[in-house]
């Protein structure tokens, strides 16, 4: 009885919602680490450098929960094999499933399990800058945690930092070159050609539309790396926010990338079908000519880590440069 009582305790703790994407820090730093060793326990340890604000952790990695999708992409990436993940409906989401296969379950995305991150004593949690901070100041008395960020102009930063833990650092700058390399070449190819055309990224979630600010989801994929131009309604966004479908008719924009999961529209799985139906959406530019993108990467894809980038680049430049 009394363990069932600790686990509804905290479970209250865990009974958060990820969704709404806000401000993080965005000051850049490259992760460094400097080792010493605690006069109490005798135990070595490094100092971890990231975003500006300095982490303890042990010398040595091994044990790591990835308890967030963005670091979960950077550790597929990077062909890191975490000890523990969070799952979507109970399962690890299918895009990442072959590359961290075998990795234990900390709970879904939303909720993980406090518990469970207990037994496990990971070396260190990498967690969400989308999280209240109470919650990871409940995490960091399990383990050292990271808020990773889930800004998407940090994205070099955070694939850095899971390449400093694991010793992959030769791979991941070679992963940001070949990025960086790529986005030049595409924007000479279509920056000009769209330079004067609206492109949005919209995604369906609950049954509603949602537009994002110019730097964050894949936003900066289509404004920063291929060089088109930010519309003026982007400007504005501070956060993840809703449009009616009337509102965004009046956009009126000439591309649109579409993402739809099942996942994020449990109480509505018909809202991607009943919006191509729409008369209201039919009217858009985009529609009527045959640019819309739906799931041009999987709908899960978080938009700001190595993995979304590379993924969302090569099937964004491929469909706008049709």
């Amino acid at each position: 009885m009394k363990k069932k009582l600790f686990v509804l305790g905290m479970a209250t703790v865990f009974s958060f919602g990820l969704g709404a994407c806000g401000n993080a820090d965005k000051t850049s730093s490259d992760a460094s680490e400097e080792s010493k060793v605690t006069d109490s326990s005798k135990k070595e340890t490094q100092t971890i450098s990231y975003l500006d604000k300095e982490y303890t952790i042990p010398s040595k990695v091994t044990n790591i929960a990835t308890a967030s999708l963005e670091s979960m992409e950077d550790a597929a990436i990077l062909g890191i094999k975490p000890t523990g993940v969070v799952t979507v409906g109970g399962e690890i989401p299918e895009y990442l499933a072959k590359d961290l296969e075998g990795a234990k379950s900390i709970g879904e995305k939303m909720q993980p399990n406090y518990e469970t991150l207990l037994e496990m004593k990971p070396d260190v949690i990498m967690w969400s800058s989308k999280s209240p901070a109470n919650v990871t100041e409940q995490l960091e008395k399990v383990a050292p945690t990271f808020p990773y960020s889930h800004i998407s102009t940090n994205w070099e930063d955070n694939l850095r930092l899971m390449a400093s833990l694991t010793g992959k650092k030769d791979e991941a700058e070679k992963i940001i070159n070949t990025y960086n390399d790529d986005a030049t070449k595409a924007k000479l190819e279509i920056g000009e050609k769209l330079k004067d055309k609206k492109v949005l990224v919209v995604r369906i979630r609950n049954g509603s539309l949602f537009l994002y600010p110019e730097d964050v989801y894949f936003n900066p994929v289509i404004y920063k790396d291929l060089g088109l131009t930010v519309p003026e309604e982007i400007k504005p966004v501070k956060a993840q926010e809703m449009i009616s479908l009337e509102k965004f008719a009046e956009l009126d924009p000439d591309y649109v990338f579409l993402q739809f999961s099942e996942s994020e529209n449990a109480q509505k799985p018909e809202a991607l079908k009943d919006l191509e139906n729409n008369s209201i959406w039919k009217s858009v530019t985009a529609v009527k000519d045959n640019h819309v993108f739906v799931n041009s990467v999987d709908p899960l894809a978080q938009g700001g880590t190595a993995w979304s980038k590379t993924a969302f680049l090569k099937a964004a430049t491929e469909e706008l440069a049709k």
